[in-house]
């Protein structure tokens, strides 16, 4: 019998969804390096918050604490994002359960190289297809720095409406909140 290999290391990685383009899995340990680089971009930190993330100790603490525990709790969380021609690692995208939220939300951060491009959107379509089917999610929120123009028109185009602002800790800062209605949605190819 084929020994399984150790949880949280890459060989033990789950595929989440596939697309055209991309694959998104979940993250291992082993994606820490990634983490440090992506968490630490200045357009993460303007739009998204520092999560003091500076070693791959950090790294490892944060993917422990979040996407990790997210998978064993909920069944989903955040996930890593690559290109499927390459495997190049792009950025993050999946579904969140925030304490500080009704229902789970969608959470997503991309390298800027890979920006305008259409991959978040390609990986939001798919995520929200599989909290739709997957998870049978009948609703899902996102949040969003007023500023964030980019992230405001791609919630929009995945079918998020506005519908007012939330106060997120810790800073407690006034986000914009969306949602989306799942159950009324047909099956979208992925």
């Amino acid at each position: 019998m084929a020994e399984e290999a150790p949880e949280g290391t890459a060989a033990a990685r789950k595929l989440v969804a596939e697309t055209a383009r991309l694959r998104m899995q979940q993250f291992t340990l082993d994606d820490a390096a990634f983490v440090i680089r992506l968490l630490n971009e200045p357009s993460f930190i303007k739009f998204i918050g520092d999560k003091n993330v500076r070693t791959l100790e950090d790294a490892r603490a944060y993917l422990l604490a979040g996407p990790l525990a997210g998978y064993a709790r909920f069944g989903f969380g955040l996930n890593r994002v690559e290109l499927k021609e390459s495997g190049e690692l792009i950025g993050m995208c999946g579904i969140l359960k925030r304490d500080s939220l009704p229902d789970p939300d969608l959470g997503y951060a991309f390298l800027p190289e890979y920006w305008n491009r259409g991959y978040a959107f390609e990986a939001a379509t798919a995520i929200m297809s599989q909290a739709r089917t997957a998870f049978g999610l009948p609703r899902v929120l996102a949040v969003t720095t007023p500023g964030n123009s980019p992230s405001i028109r791609l919630l929009e185009k995945a079918g998020f409406r506005h519908v007012g602002l939330v106060l997120q800790p810790p800073e407690e800062e006034a986000l914009k909140l969306f949602s989306t209605d799942l159950s009324s949605r047909a099956a979208a190819p992925a």
